[in-house]
């Protein structure tokens, strides 16, 4: 190999990575919307006619739920980030290379994980 030559995926790799990528973006975003939408609806769920006792617990619940679901939105607006970032990798041809070994991460770790940075060498190193 020449001197100052990476090693990296061809441009047909590239591509096949980049339809990956963008339909996992596409269904995370759908994704997000639902889970937006579970915390920012409304908590009357028809519990108008249920004893004060119940009504509390069942707002509690509610509260922790909608919780949950904000937390899970964060981490999906987190992958999205991520994945996007993959594809900027894509863009300047340095995606699927890692970032400690500089080597090619393993195609099938990248079907998996489209938007790993590490290899499995250098993950198992951290």
């Amino acid at each position: 190999m020449e001197e100052g030559v990476r090693l990296r995926y061809s441009d047909s790799h590239l591509a096949e990575f980049k339809e990956i990528i963008e339909n996992k973006i596409k269904r995370a975003e759908e994704d997000l919307v639902l889970l937006k939408e579970s915390y920012k609806n409304g908590s009357d769920n028809g519990t108008d006619d249920t004893s004060p006792t119940f009504k509390s617990f069942e707002e509690g619940s509610d509260l922790m739920a909608k919780e949950a679901n904000m937390q899970l939105a964060i981490r999906q607006e987190k992958f999205i980030r991520d994945l996007k970032n993959a594809l900027i990798r894509i863009e300047n041809k340095t995606y699927g290379i890692c970032r400690v070994t500089g080597k090619l991460i393993n195609k099938e770790r990248l079907k998996l994980v489209p938007h790993a940075t590490l290899s499995i060498e250098a993950k198992k190193m951290q």
